[in-house]
């Protein structure tokens, strides 16, 4: 390999007769600042002492004399210092900390940038004041509200500076400014006369520019710039966008000093770019791309490494690196917002700004219950209280769980006590049940040995009690919704950092941790733009052109620094591998990123490159039907079904999809239980045939009168609400969308009730039976085993002394539906199962009363309620006589041979 970047600085610093060992390095990251030293080391005979190695956030914080502040402390100053500013009616802090984190990265960069902060917040304060000028006179108080926060932006900006000053604590623009102040006046520290050499930079800010330069004017300091000449001596190429600049105007540069560039981007090199559909089919190719890459004994895994553009890619990438890869050293965090317990303590948040005073809302309970954690705590000393409460909400239909429902488990008190507390729960209620969580989920862990999770309880954890102490410094946190988004904040803010042998084996890392190394083989994936680079997300409040006039950096700049980095990824490496997402998403980045289209349409690399697209092999195969042959087994559990009776529903099932009945009738696998929110089909059926049970069983054998019907009309919403109550347990009627529901059933039934008083003005009728089941032993021919046909009539009646044998619906009905014209239909197609059913139940009818036929069987649809009875019909003729059942015994007989014939099996039918 040609030398590293790092080695060639250590072999010209040897060139200019310095003493490797007594030098200062300064370096863009600590990470690199490991590389540099191992390098020394091989280049030493004899032991020494390490030379001082520094990144330069340290190298300035020792000039500055200040300590760098967390984060979260700097926030919550900021909000101290807002609080107390002029503002008549300042946000609370939850509102605090959506933009609060903007304002500290402006500060953060005008004071980098070493920009006179009264300058830039007062003529922002002006450009607002004219963007909200109007004609009308009055401002809003919203408007007023806003411009007040821009009016005193500089009395915030001193204040908090003024507070920090006195901590020594600041941010990194902060301490940079004080640098820069303490290396001008000549207080600062003396550095220990070493030769300073900064190895590596490429986008400084003012700050840190003017401390080189300062370094680099004393004469006993050198810096050293990873730069191509490809890039620096283009005039348009983003990549050596700095470094030209400091060519051009640095003092240093314009005395005499030269930036040499190196020469090897334009070397042979292998350069494949391969778009892929997809994040994780991307995670998938770099897996197969790697198993490639460990059988070529021409490529030193140890010098590869892959560089993930989106990190958040690392967990599936994690689990696609082949499992022969020896050693994989992962040099990058994982955000702790992106890991499974993150959400455990989420959704445990959620569950309590989501209760109210009937208790916890269903869909928070069940989204908690079916957490992996919340399943590991529900152990069977638990009594495995997630998999039962969740199977209970769904059976008895509860939407809000209250104390009620969780003494049921007093297996699980102590844990459930802490998850549903019965007090209102504060933050700091929140916190030390989350801790309590944690200590149980120890527990656990520490018996299965698993030290990945205990690792990330352990951060969790440390992140608890970092959020109790602030709770302790601050009183605006009353509420829970507060402590959402600063928990929110810190999971961000804070990540898994996994510890390996960064000098060894196979490398996974980020963008930013691969500056100043260099690697033979490199593999960098999602290539997108919106990814690499990030495009124009500006997180600032300054506009654009502020930013353009004062010097600070835009998009175009933070552009130019991912220019930099994937072409300083690429420049010395021999293998190039890059992948990209051929379906841009909508959150994920657009199309493959201008950096691709740079490479290929460079004619200097045209022999080096190749472009393919990945796709997954897809072979479209017939579907072939599924076919259940009917053996033993089967044979003996349908007779045992027939046994008990095929009912009309069981028959018509098999009509529909023979597979539907064996599923449902025979391996008995009905739905999937479902919290109903909206009432069901199914459930709103069973409340209209129950309650018109209710209210007629005590006018069975009778004849009508209207008297009877206008005493039912009366009883009518106190039934409905019994069989309400009886079937969704846990709902409330009186309001939402079940106040609806109820009022839909009542007009159903009294609209019913009034057709039957219309009825009872010209013909008589009598009740003969409700809901009543019948069954019969029916002999088929060429069937050795007794066969039970069951059915149960919702309703029997004598209208002017024919009988109806009437079947209530409460789905659509139309009179196709009711009517055959070819008798085969009856049993191939479903369309025709309501008439199936009916001549079932006039079969059974007239079984049961000994051969009476001549009756009439319809369906009374109570979505139109208007069209009356809708009656089994073939021909012009409405009644069932002998000879229609004499044909439906035929076929009925026909199916069930089908069913039972042990040589036919069970074909799926497609719809």
């Amino acid at each position: 390999m040609h030398n590293t970047f790092l080695e060639h600085v250590l072999d010209d610093l040897a060139q200019k007769q310095l003493d490797i060992t007594k030098c200062t390095y300064v370096l863009p990251s600590k990470r690199s600042g490991t590389f540099l030293k191992k390098h020394i080391s091989a280049k030493l005979e004899k032991n020494v002492f390490s030379p001082q190695v520094l990144s330069i956030q340290e190298f300035i914080g020792n000039l500055s004399d200040m300590e760098q502040a967390a984060n979260i402390d700097l926030l919550l100053l900021l909000f101290r210092v807002y609080k107390q500013s002029q503002i008549d009616q300042p946000d609370d802090f939850a509102s605090f900390i959506n933009w609060g984190q903007t304002l500290l990265q402006d500060f953060n960069e005008i004071d980098g940038y070493l920009i006179p902060a009264a300058d830039i917040l007062n003529y922002l304060s002006a450009i607002k004041e004219i963007n909200h000028w109007s004609a009308s006179k009055e401002k809003t108080e919203l408007v007023e509200n806003y411009l007040q926060l821009w009016k005193n932006l500089e009395t915030i900006y001193h204040d908090f500076h003024t507070a920090l000053i006195e901590q020594k604590r600041g941010y990194q623009g902060l301490i940079q400014r004080e640098a820069v102040k303490a290396v001008q006046s000549g207080t600062n520290p003396k550095v220990d006369g070493n030769p300073i050499i900064f190895i590596g930079f490429n986008a400084l800010n003012a700050a840190e520019s003017t401390i080189i330069q300062h370094y680099l004017e004393q004469g006993n300091s050198h810096i050293y710039w990873d730069i191509d000449c490809y890039f620096l001596e283009d005039p348009i190429h983003d990549a050596g966008l700095f470094v030209r600049d400091y060519q051009y105007n640095w003092p240093y540069y314009k005395h005499g000093h030269k930036i040499e560039p190196q020469n090897n981007f334009l070397k042979q090199k292998n350069i494949q770019i391969v778009g892929v559909p997809k994040n994780i089919s991307q995670t998938k190719y770099v897996g197969q791309l790697l198993q490639t890459i460990e059988a070529d004994s021409t490529i030193d895994l140890g010098k590869t490494a892959l560089v993930l553009a989106d990190e958040t890619l690392l967990n599936p990438m994690l689990n696609a690196v082949p499992s022969t890869i020896p050693e994989v050293n992962i040099t990058m965090g994982m955000p702790l917002n992106k890991t499974v317990l993150y959400s455990f303590f989420t959704t445990f948040l959620e569950l309590h700004l989501n209760v109210s005073d009937r208790g916890w809302f269903y869909k928070r309970v069940m989204e908690f219950t079916s957490n992996p954690y919340t399943l590991t705590l529900s152990t069977e000393e638990q009594g495995s209280f997630a998999q039962h409460l969740s199977k209970g909400i769904k059976e008895r239909n509860i939407l809000y769980i209250n104390a009620l429902t969780i003494e049921k488990y007093p297996k699980a008190k102590e844990l459930l006590s802490i998850i549903f507390p019965e007090k209102t729960m504060t933050p700091m209620d929140w916190i030390s049940n989350c801790l309590e969580l944690i200590e149980r989920l120890k527990i656990i862990y520490q018996e299965e040995k698993n030290a990945l999770e205990l690792e990330y309880l352990y951060r969790f954890y440390a992140l608890f009690n970092q959020l109790g102490q602030y709770l302790d410094k601050v009183e605006f946190m009353g509420e829970l919704k507060s402590i959402k988004n600063l928990f929110k904040q810190l999971a961000n803010m804070e990540s898994l950092d996994f510890i390996g042998q960064p000098l060894t084996g196979f490398q996974i890392m980020g963008m930013l941790e691969s500056r100043n190394l260099d690697f033979e083989t490199v593999i960098i994936t999602s290539v997108n733009e919106g990814i690499l680079p990030s495009g124009k997300s500006n997180n600032s409040f300054i506009p654009f052109d502020v930013k353009r006039d004062y010097g600070l950096p835009t998009y175009k700049e933070k552009d130019a620094i991912y220019v930099y980095h994937f072409y300083r990824l690429i420049q010395r490496a021999k293998n190039v591998y890059i992948t990209y997402n051929t379906e841009p998403d909508v959150l994920e980045g657009g199309e493959k990123s201008r950096l691709i289209t740079q490479l290929l349409t460079d004619k200097n690399l045209k022999q080096h490159i190749s472009h393919t697209i990945a796709t997954p092999k897809i072979s479209i195969e017939p579907k072939s039907l599924i076919q259940i042959e009917k053996d033993r087994k089967f044979m003996e559990d349908l007779k045992a079904f027939a046994l008990s009776g095929f009912s009309p529903t069981s028959l018509t099932n098999y009509i529909r999809n023979p597979i539907d009945f064996y599923t449902r009738n025979l391996l008995k696998i009905n739905d999937l239980e479902e919290v109903e929110e909206n009432i069901a089909a199914n459930t709103f059926g069973t409340i209209i045939h129950d309650s018109l049970e209710q209210l007629y069983t005590p006018l069975v054998n009778q004849i009508l009168t209207e008297t009877n019907i206008r005493s039912l009309k009366k009883q009518v919403p106190e039934v409905v609400q019994h069989h309400f109550t009886k079937n969704l347990s846990g709902v409330d009627v009186s309001k939402g969308k079940f106040l609806l529901v109820y009022n839909v059933i009542l007009k159903y039934l009294h609209n019913f009730l009034d057709d039957e008083l219309r009825h009872l003005k010209r013909h008589e009728i009598k009740i003969l039976a409700l809901e009543e089941r019948y069954e019969e032993f029916i002999s088929v021919p060429g069937i050795d085993f007794t066969i039970k046909l069951k059915g149960t009539l919702d309703r029997v009646d004598e209208f002017d002394g024919t009988v109806r044998i009437i079947d209530y619906k409460t789905g659509k009905v139309e009179a196709k539906n009711v009517k055959i014209t070819d008798w085969e239909t009856l049993i191939t197609d479903y369309d025709k199962s309501k008439a199936f059913q009916l001549l079932c139940y006039a079969y059974l009818y007239s079984k049961k009363k000994h051969g009476i036929s001549d009756v009439q069987a319809g369906i009374i649809s109570f979505k139109n309620l208007s069209k009356g009875l809708f009656p089994f019909s073939e021909d012009k003729d409405n009644r069932i006589h002998s000879d229609t059942l004499a044909t439906f015994e035929n076929y009925l007989f026909q199916l069930i041979r089908e069913i039972c014939n042990a040589a036919v099996p069970l074909t799926e039918k497609l719809d």
